[in-house]
């Protein structure tokens, strides 16, 4: 998405010269959120991007793996030789963290790519019995879709509920029923000691009979390639852009999952792993790099997060970042089909997670944007549009 949108804004804002996209896999550039939807239930072949790159007079480089940035020569190591460039992009997304232990066992599978999603298709249509490590996002998604095709699931996560690198315990918790409710077992509070053809082995002794075994524990910056490059990276990983998403080697940008940026708006630097991250940056690197060839004022990237999750029929939507935030307001019985929740720092939202209410989430990514104070008493009344709630 990121390397494919940034492609297209350069376009738009009126970059004439060569572009060209390399990607390490042989496909059509994809969208990813249907893998773990349409795609992994047979209702769809692929996700391709409806987009004509002969048209846009971009080159595709697909099946082409870079293994090295010398910036000094300004090019790029590949198996069909050095590729030079005069801007680049570092758009590589973020990989899936293994679970250790689990490399070469068989019906051991990741959800990432397109690849991922086929070789998960006949596992669903089997309606084999799963077990999805990780009770994230992924692991969900992929629960969801299992349950829908009809496999026994059983879900293990390492903490004490589901989310819990992502919602503080509070909001997560409700959560934790929406498993039980679609068929599937959750156990938290589960370690995986090591996984065996055809079980999985807790490390307090439980065995879990499993055809097939979903990984879904987190990702990281597809970062490794730059090693020696003199690029700057963070703790996380992540490529260290800047408010114009321009990273420490003159010329290179990064952009999407792999990049992290300062937020004036939060007061920290952030690494957002989410679709519309990939959508809206693109057009900053764009105007970025059109700024600097005409010396005009760099742009700054300074966006409400957002993303969503469709599982266990339900559709979660979160905006913004609730860390700082110092009170959280509830909309809504979490007992009921839908309800959100919103967090204020100092009376001004911050962040809000909506279950089944799209209009909440709509309203209150417009305020967050804006920085609005509102009424907390106003907020937690459901029946009063958040956008009435400002003070």
């Amino acid at each position: 998405m990121a390397g494919v949108q940034t492609a297209v804004a350069l376009r738009e804002q009126g970059f004439t010269g060569p572009v060209t996209l390399i990607g390490a896999e042989p496909h059509q550039p994809y969208d990813r959120p249907p893998l773990s939807k349409a795609v992994l239930l047979g209702k769809a072949e692929d996700s391709a991007f409806d987009i004509d790159f002969e048209a846009l007079d971009v080159t595709l480089r697909l099946g082409l793996d870079v293994s090295a940035l010398r910036a000094d020569d300004h090019e790029l190591d590949t198996p069909d030789g050095p590729v030079p460039y005069d801007v680049l992009i570092v758009a590589t997304g973020a990989e899936p963290l293994v679970l250790p232990g689990s490399e070469g066992v068989p019906g051991v599978h990741l959800l990432r790519t397109l690849d991922d999603a086929a070789r998960l298709r006949p596992v669903l249509e089997r309606q084999h019995d799963v077990v999805v490590v990780g009770a994230g996002w992924i692991g969900a998604e992929f629960a969801t879709a299992a349950r829908a095709a009809g496999c026994a699931v059983t879900v293990v996560e390492a903490a004490d509920r589901p989310l819990a690198g992502a919602l503080p315990a509070e909001v997560a918790a409700p959560m934790a029923g929406w498993y039980a409710e679609s068929g599937a077992a959750l156990l938290t509070g589960a370690r995986v000691a090591r996984i065996e053809p055809g079980r999985v082995v807790l490390a307090d002794g439980r065995t879990l009979p499993a055809d097939a075994v979903v990984v879904g524990i987190g990702a990281r910056p597809a970062t490794g390639w730059l090693a020696g490059s003199g690029i700057e990276l963070g703790p996380d990983r992540s490529v260290t852009a800047d408010a114009s998403l321009r990273t420490s080697l003159p010329d290179v940008y990064a952009v999407g999952d792999c990049a992290s940026f300062p937020s004036a708006r939060y007061g920290e630097r952030l690494l957002v792993h989410h679709w519309d991250n990939a959508l809206q940056g693109p057009r900053t690197v764009a105007a970025a790099i059109t700024a600097a060839e005409g010396e005009e004022r760099p742009p700054v990237y300074d966006p409400v997060p957002y993303f969503w999750s469709e599982q266990f029929g339900r559709f979660v939507q979160y905006a913004g970042h609730h860390t700082g935030a110092d009170a959280l307001v509830w909309r809504g019985d979490p007992a009921e089909p839908s309800w959100a929740v919103c967090w204020l720092r100092d009376g001004v939202l911050v962040a809000v997670l909506a279950v089944g209410r799209p209009r909440d989430l709509a309203q209150g990514r417009k305020l967050v944007e804006s920085g609005a104070e509102l009424n907390p008493d106003r907020v937690a009344d459901p029946s009063v549009p958040l956008k009435s709630a400002t003070l």
